[in-house]
């Protein structure tokens, strides 16, 4: 199974008219490739959602702390997927680095791996088998040097995660 991941991409619709930042191509072909979409938050408006599921995958996401009052009534704010034979947790805000892998295991005790966003920093930290891991954004990439996405194979009950650097 083949999943795109992707947070912060902050492509906020206004008055019904598309957003002026858009998807690189990379990242819409991927998603388009992919079993399954994986978004950690800050979408900004439904029209996000609702263009980002018209590439074809189904979308699994949570809402983040830039999203509008229809996405947090629409989308939780955290989740668990369940993958074949893996867990998959999902948050917008990990919160501080200090910790985050540790608190990020007790949060979600069932899950083999969390994926988060927030920080626009691309992150893959695993330690005894758990992992964490932070796309980055593929539109916005404020510190990150460069805007990116992740892409994750889940295999025999194993979920090995990888960056996609798309500039």
């Amino acid at each position: 199974m083949l999943v795109a991941l992707i947070s912060d991409t902050h492509m906020a619709y206004a008055a019904g008219r598309p957003s002026k930042r858009r998807l690189p191509e990379r990242c819409s072909e991927l998603i388009a490739s992919s079993d399954l979409l994986v978004h950690a938050g800050d979408f900004v408006t439904e029209e996000v959602l609702d263009e980002l599921a018209a590439l074809g995958p189904p979308v699994e996401a949570v809402h983040g702390n830039q999203d509008s009052a229809a996405l947090r009534q629409r989308l939780p704010r955290e989740r668990l997927i369940e993958l074949p034979g893996v867990t998959l947790g999902v948050i917008h805000d990990a919160g501080p680095s200090r910790g985050r892998l540790e608190r990020l295991r007790a949060r979600f005790p069932d899950a083999g791996a969390v994926v988060f966003g927030h920080s626009h920093v691309p992150l893959h930290e695993g330690r005894d088998g758990f992992q964490i891991f932070n796309p980055g954004s593929p539109t916005e990439r404020r510190r990150a040097p460069r805007h990116s996405m992740g892409m994750a194979r889940v295999e025999r009950g194993t979920i090995a995660f990888e960056h996609v650097w798309l500039s």
